[in-house]
């Protein structure tokens, strides 16, 4: 057999390596670095990673969207969905590293209501490292963000600790 068939297994397989893209995720390298945005196509398993903030410690979380009208039911009818604060649409990229208001054993429910972050006028931009902090940003006279609720809601488990 020629010797050049016998590389074509090997040649198939680095290929099929590099197309699924097993590269490892080392997350943002700052608190201000844009947190990467899914990956193209489906969004179940590592394409739908991202990194979170809770209370101060970085996770990596896993998301995916509810469809519209499975949003719209489970935002009437579960009154313990999570929150998750995120200056863009979870869709997208981000310009900072999303928060997240629980973990598993902290009244962690893998549902997840998408709000965003939108900083007032006269405020500049920066992480939060949770929920806390988001919250008390926007809250008092003189508010340093407006929450944006929406009317999605994702799936999101807590895959680990980054």
């Amino acid at each position: 057999m020629n010797s050049a068939w016998n590389s074509a297994p090997a040649f198939a397989a680095l290929v099929l390596l590099s197309v699924t893209g097993c590269q490892q995720d080392h997350g943002p390298t700052s608190p201000s670095m844009s947190s990467p945005s899914f990956a193209s196509g489906n969004t179940n398993g590592a394409a739908g990673q991202m990194p979170a903030y809770y209370d101060g410690e970085l996770f990596t979380v896993n998301m995916k969207q509810l469809p519209g009208g499975a949003s719209a039911a489970t935002i009437a009818q579960n009154g313990s969905i999570n929150e998750i604060y995120a200056s863009n649409d979870l869709d997208e990229e981000q310009d900072f590293v999303p928060v997240i208001d629980a973990i598993q054993g902290d009244g962690f429910n893998p549902l997840w209501h998408q709000n965003l972050i939108v900083f007032n006028a006269g405020f500049a931009p920066h992480q939060f490292f949770s929920d806390e902090e988001v919250l008390a940003a926007a809250s008092g006279p003189n508010p340093e963000i407006t929450i944006v609720v929406t009317d999605e809601v994702y799936r999101c488990s807590v895959v680990g600790r980054k």
